[in-house]
């Protein structure tokens, strides 16, 4: 009597070549729209925030990939009381600052105040005209700040005689990794940007063409 022979089908136990390579691609995918979703914050910003003196672009080049992110500006008083801020905040902790306000200050007491007693800070500056920039080089600062002559529309008569000017200052709080000359080149900008607008909001009496940018540092 013959014996009958059950076949079987053989059901692999590990995925093939082609599987594994495709559950590889899937895993990755799903990563990398994770990853999208955790860092998205600075490309859901507006385009152009702080009533235009801040570009998505110049954000992105300066604070790390975050969560969320959001920015926010504000303007208090008028003539040579003028302030205006912006600011950029980021769950991790990161933050781009600036403001610009008019204040009785002459160039000389601008430089003075952020060499430091003694000269302890190192400096680079540039300049245009009657307009000056500089930017700290410490390695535990990051700041630059931009001085524009200005005459208020009304100044006191106890003021009468002090030069006024628009500073314009802006900082960085855990950066991305950035080198130290183009970050404050960037902040710089940022900080022209400011002093321009506070300008306007100002009424300074001394009408002006701004340039479009200021000069680069190590240009010269």
């Amino acid at each position: 009597m013959e014996t009958l022979q059950t076949s079987r089908t053989q059901i692999p136990i590990w995925p093939s070549v082609r599987d594994f390579f495709l559950i590889l691609l899937i895993i990755g995918l799903f990563c990398g729209a994770g990853w999208a979703f955790l860092n998205k914050g600075l490309y859901l910003l507006p385009n152009k925030m702080c009533d235009g003196t801040l570009e998505r672009d110049t954000v992105k080049q300066v604070l790390p990939n975050s969560r969320s992110a959001e920015s926010g500006f504000d303007s208090q008083g008028s003539g040579d009381n003028l302030t205006f801020w912006c600011h950029v905040t980021t769950s991790n902790d990161s933050m781009l600052s600036g403001k610009a306000q008019v204040e009785p200050v002459s160039r000389d007491k601008w430089l003075e105040y952020y060499r430091g007693s003694g000269k302890r800070n190192h400096l680079i500056r540039v300049s245009v005209g009657n307009i000056e920039a500089l930017a700290r080089i410490d390695s535990s600062a990051n700041t630059s700040s931009v001085y524009v002559p200005c005459t208020p529309p009304f100044v006191p008569s106890y003021n009468s005689t002090q030069p006024y000017a628009v500073v314009g200052e802006t900082w960085i709080d855990k950066p991305a990794n950035t080198k130290s000359i183009p970050l404050r080149q960037t902040l710089t900008d940022f900080a022209y940007q400011l002093a321009q607008h506070a300008y306007r909001l100002a009424e300074c009496k001394d009408p002006r063409a701004f340039p479009k940018e200021l000069p680069r540092y190590g240009s010269n």
